[in-house]
């Protein structure tokens, strides 16, 4: 079986506090680590989404997001109201 040019093949030695070195262009990376058989690993790059954040990744927060983007493109900042708004917010605490 021939190897697609996206393929490369290293030789590791795992240290003796159990660990390896990918190389620096993975240096603070996520990776998922599957052992599929004994002594057979495939470690792959990952993104992984603390569950406390996983509602930000939905079809409707991402609507959300596009209607409040869509709203600031319409609704330029101002410093119109800027005395109304400090006097209100002073008032509410």
């Amino acid at each position: 079986m021939a190897m697609s040019s996206t393929h490369s093949v290293s030789v590791k030695l795992v240290g003796s506090n159990g660990q390896i070195s990918l190389g620096k262009q993975f240096a603070g990376r996520q990776v998922l680590i599957e052992e599929q058989e004994a002594g057979v690993w495939l470690v792959r790059t990952a993104t992984v989404i603390p569950d406390n954040e996983h509602w930000l990744h939905t079809p409707s927060a991402a609507a959300d997001l596009k209607k409040a983007l869509a709203w600031a493109a319409q609704n330029r900042p101002s410093d119109d109201a800027l005395e109304t708004t400090l006097a209100h917010l002073s008032n509410d605490q």
